[in-house]
């Protein structure tokens, strides 16, 4: 079982920048790929940075160039330190945790509870 806890969201001016923070605690050794999402009202679900175990990441086109996600593995933490926001970015942003199954071969994915962005003057 992994538990994510997330922080930093918030209201931001757009040109602002703003971090959020993930912190995974429970059955974190199988974790393979963590992230985040995010969803707007009417939208589905979308990704916006992925970053493995071994520090390779991947962007949503949105947000690349503005976006950097980054792990730190001692504190099973990772950060989405978002710069130049716009009011598009307004969303809910989702923690996600990635499990591989070794015993039947499935992935399993967490999700933290949420936590609002929102950019607006």
């Amino acid at each position: 079982q992994v538990q994510l806890v997330e922080s930093g969201g918030g209201l931001v001016q757009p040109g602002g920048s703003l971090r959020l923070s993930c912190a995974a605690s429970g059955s974190i050794r199988s974790i393979v790929r963590m992230g985040w999402y995010r969803q707007a009202p009417g939208k589905q679900r979308e990704l916006v940075a992925h970053i493995t175990s071994g520090g390779s990441s991947n962007y949503a086109d949105s947000v690349k160039g503005r976006f950097t996600i980054s792990r730190d593995n001692a504190k099973n933490t990772v950060y989405l330190q978002m710069n130049n926001l716009k009011p598009e970015d307004t969303a809910v942003y989702y923690c996600n945790a990635r499990d591989f199954d070794v015993v039947i071969t499935m992935i399993k994915d967490y999700w933290g509870q949420g936590t609002q962005v929102t950019v607006s003057s």
